[in-house]
């Protein structure tokens, strides 16, 4: 159900902050669901849902067995008490970890393909994901900028553009389950290199259950011709979003990759526990810019980090103007 009612307000909170923070909230302009039927795993963590999600994704084994190794760390973990944030307890047996519009069942071959509501929700929210069409805001007085983008919506990717262009010049844009599946050996490499599996409670539950997220890979010395994006979406109400993303520039290379999100306002929380894991190599230079616009009913707790060889530029841009609750150390 879509939440209409006020604001919660803490006691010792002045009016003036009061009446800022109501005056945002009201011009939350991505609230609304997509109104489509989908298909959810069962409600609540088990390893029987971890191995759901990796049959879901057409896993080989090896990444079930990783997938396993982390759930059955994270029975061991305790969730993290000294962060300066106060939420309630989350019941992580009342989350829906894996869920996914019915049209999908079978995978599109390309964007043609895609369920229609499925089209015109990311088109309402500014990122048209046909190839001739440009990203909301990016075209100015010079030559328009055109961006590739990787769209997910709750547990998996609608689809992404431009990978048969950016392919000519050697670079891997595809979502995560893609690239486990036609890039074993290069998942199996990187993954968990820089974000090990057992870094911390949020990042170890995301290693078990991650159903989708970004993977970038761009060659030695190779300029990627277009700025790259992932637009992440939770519709579904109660369910949780564990995208996992791996950027890798490979030596004297240059990637920008921006990412944004946004949610329906429901009466009930979701969370959200990403991790993002960025490989910047020799000489190499990478840009991330991710602008978080989560609506106010989600609990925003990731773990986002890169590593930066010797003459690597890391530029990293962090915007968190939503959510309920963010709690993000991001660290290169």
């Amino acid at each position: 159900m879509l939440e209409t009612e006020a604001l919660e307000v803490r006691e010792g909170v002045d009016r003036e902050t009061i009446e800022a923070v109501q005056a945002m909230a009201g011009k939350y302009k991505h609230g609304w669901e997509t109104e489509i039927e989908m298909d959810y795993a069962p409600k609540g963590l088990s390893e029987d849902i971890v191995r759901l999600i990796s049959q879901k994704n057409e896993e080989p084994e090896w990444m079930l067995d990783w997938r396993l190794a982390a759930y059955r760390r994270w029975l061991q973990m305790v969730e993290p008490t000294w962060a300066m944030v106060h939420y309630p307890v989350i019941d992580y047996q009342d989350q829906y970890y894996y869920a996914k519009p019915k049209s999908m069942a079978v995978k599109p071959k390309s964007l043609d393909e895609v369920d229609p509501k499925l089209l015109a929700t990311y088109a309402k929210l500014g990122i048209p994901l046909k190839e001739q069409m440009l990203l909301a805001g990016v075209e100015g007085d010079a030559e328009p900028r055109r961006v590739a983008v990787d769209a997910v919506f709750d547990s998996v990717s609608v689809g992404t553009t431009f990978k048969a262009e950016l392919a000519k010049a050697g670079v891997i844009f595809c979502s995560i389950s893609e690239a486990v599946r036609e890039y074993p050996d290069l998942v199996k490499q990187y993954l968990g290199t820089v974000v090990p599996q057992s870094d911390n409670f949020f990042a170890t539950l995301n290693s078990a259950v991650f159903s989708d997220g970004s993977f970038v890979y761009i060659p030695k010395g190779v300029r990627c011709p277009m700025e790259l994006s992932t637009y992440f979406r939770i519709n579904a109400e109660n369910t949780g979003q564990f995208e996992r993303t791996l950027i890798i520039a490979d030596e004297g290379s240059y990637v920008h990759y921006i990412e944004g999100c946004t949610a329906p306002i429901y009466k009930s929380d979701s969370l959200h526990s990403a991790v993002v894991e960025i490989i910047v190599k020799k000489g190499a230079r990478c840009r991330y810019t991710t602008i978080q616009n989560w609506s106010n009913n989600v609990y925003n707790l990731v773990t986002k980090r890169a590593i930066a060889h010797e003459g690597a530029t890391m530029e990293w841009i962090d915007g968190n103007i939503g959510s309920k609750v963010t709690m993000k150390y991001p660290s290169i």
